[in-house]
Formats: C-alpha cells, sequence, structure tokens
C-alpha cells in the first residue's frame, strides 16, 4: 500500500471532479488531477495533474505512482462495467490503498443501471472501498436548466407533482474527501447522499424566484412535449433522454427519500436549496 497519502482524482475536469479537487485541498491532502489532455480546469491552476484515459493503459501507471486513496467516476460514455476491470487490476497492482467510486443513488438495487456492474467490480476487487450513492444534482439548475432560467425565466422540465431530494455537488465532494481523509473508518460501506429537504419543481421556482427578484415560472410539461421542445431546440438526444427518465423517477415519488448519511460524513447538515440558489445567483442574471 502506497505511504504517500496521495489521491488521484478521475474526472478532474468535470462538475464533481472538481467539488472533490476543491475539498482535498481544503483539507490539506495531497491530489493528482486526471485529465485527458493537459488543461487543467478552470480554478485548479497549480495543481498536480496527469493525462489519463480509462481507454489507454499506458496512462495507467503515471497516473497511479504513489497513490494510496483513489476516487473514481465514471465517464458518461463508458456503459460498460467491464471496461473498468484493467484500470482497477492497475490500481491494485500499484497499491492503491482506497477506492471511493460515485455510483448514483438506488445503484444497489437497480442491475439495469451501469454503476450497478460497476459497484460490483469494485467490490470485487481486492482494494478496500467504499460508494457514494447521490441523489440528483442541484448543479442541475446551474447546468442544463440554466439558459431556460436565465433567457425565459422558467424552469422546463417533466417532473409533475413529485418531490426530490437535491444535492449539492460541492457536500458530495466534501463527503468523498472526509472518506478520503480517513478510508479505514468507511471500507466496505455505501452512503446515500441527499439534500435536507424534498422539493417539487414548483417549490425551487419560488425559490428562484423570490432570490432573483423576478418571477421564474414552473412550466411542467409532459414527457413527450419535454423531449420534443428539446429536439426543436437542437439539443442532445442522449442528454434528453437522460433528463426525461430522472425528472420521471421524481414524477412517480421515487427520488424524494432523505437520508442522514451525508450529514454524518461532513460533520453539519447539507446544504439547502434555498443556498445553492444564492450562491449560484449571477449564473442566472
Amino acid at each position: 500500500m502506497a505511504e504517500s497519502g496521495l489521491n488521484l482524482v478521475t474526472g478532474a475536469s468535470g462538475t464533481v471532479g472538481k467539488a472533490v479537487a476543491a475539498a482535498l485541498l481544503k483539507r490539506g491532502l495531497p491530489r493528482r488531477l486526471a485529465l485527458r489532455g493537459d488543461r487543467t480546469p478552470e480554478g485548479l491552476e497549480g495543481s498536480g495533474h496527469v493525462s489519463f484515459d480509462f481507454n489507454d493503459a499506458a496512462t495507467f501507471q503515471p497516473a497511479l505512482a504513489g497513490v494510496s486513496g483513489l476516487f473514481l467516476l465514471r465517464p458518461p460514455a463508458m456503459a460498460r462495467p467491464a471496461a473498468f476491470q484493467p484500470f482497477l487490476e492497475a490500481a491494485r497492482a500499484a497499491g492503491v490503498g482506497h477506492v471511493v467510486f460515485l455510483s448514483v443513488r438506488g445503484a444497489e438495487r437497480n442491475p439495469l443501471l451501469p454503476h450497478h456492474g460497476i459497484e460490483k467490480l469494485v467490490a470485487a476487487s481486492g482494494i478496500p472501498w467504499t460508494h457514494l450513492r447521490p441523489n440528483d444534482f442541484m448543479q442541475n439548475f446551474a447546468t442544463v436548466h440554466a439558459a431556460d432560467i436565465r433567457r425565459r425565466s422558467e424552469i422546463r422540465a417533466p417532473g409533475g407533482e413529485g418531490r426530490a431530494s437535491w444535492v449539492d455537488v460541492r457536500d458530495v465532494g466534501e463527503a468523498a474527501a472526509a472518506i478520503l481523509a480517513a478510508p479505514a473508518q468507511h471500507a466496505g460501506r455505501g452512503y446515500t447522499l441527499t439534500g435536507p429537504e424534498a422539493l417539487t419543481l414548483e417549490d425551487a421556482a419560488a425559490i428562484l424566484s423570490a432570490v432573483l427578484g423576478r418571477r421564474i415560472a414552473n412550466r411542467n410539461p409532459g414527457l413527450a412535449a419535454f423531449l420534443w421542445g428539446r429536439w426543436r431546440r437542437g439539443e442532445a438526444l442522449p442528454l434528453s433522454l437522460v433528463m426525461g427518465t430522472v425528472y420521471t423517477v421524481q414524477r412517480l415519488g421515487l427520488a424524494a427519500q432523505i437520508s442522514p448519511d451525508l450529514p454524518r460524513l461532513i460533520g453539519r447538515g447539507a446544504t439547502r436549496f434555498e443556498s445553492f440558489a444564492r450562491d449560484n445567483a449571477d449564473i442566472w442574471r
């Protein structure tokens, strides 16, 4: 097992990877950012980084050298769990002492999700592990819904009247860093990460209206109308289908669970949607 305490963050250029990297920095934990190409993400300049690709075994050894903790994130394009086997074998051979895998809420019960198979693969790798299973991210309002909120003052999503306990990615990053700081305490465990409240899209629109000082409408289209509208606007079909699935789960009332795991991991209450909205208000102005 490596003695350096160095933590490798895969997917470091993405929303979650950046949050994990920032949380490790806040704790003073050594980190290495695994990136495709040589471009360092904005805000993480000066960090140690390495060019890495799950599909290129030649990048494994430089990325894993001296690493004791690994944050493993599935790229959206990699749907086959078996594709991660070579990297996990390389991680074990390199002496990695703990893997924190970013799964999704409910993956342990749903074999249709690629995360289900990856969880099993990680658990069988011979490396101590922890699975993080977050609910849908608050950051979706600041990314895929940002243009509608900013330009049209509306949320357009087929969530119906269902509730969701959205979680702030920054909290997910803190949870991953807390585990990497004390991995032995969390070995062999899975944590469901949620926000502290289950809200409807109408609730979210009301909070955004109060924060931004203008009315944000909740349009609440049906699933077919939602997909048709995104297609007419030239939005990517794969992302639209994923969003449709996410909001169908919410509409059916299956995303409302509130778990105590996150506050226990980070030592404080999970971020409320209103705090997230205030912190990100400039995105929608």
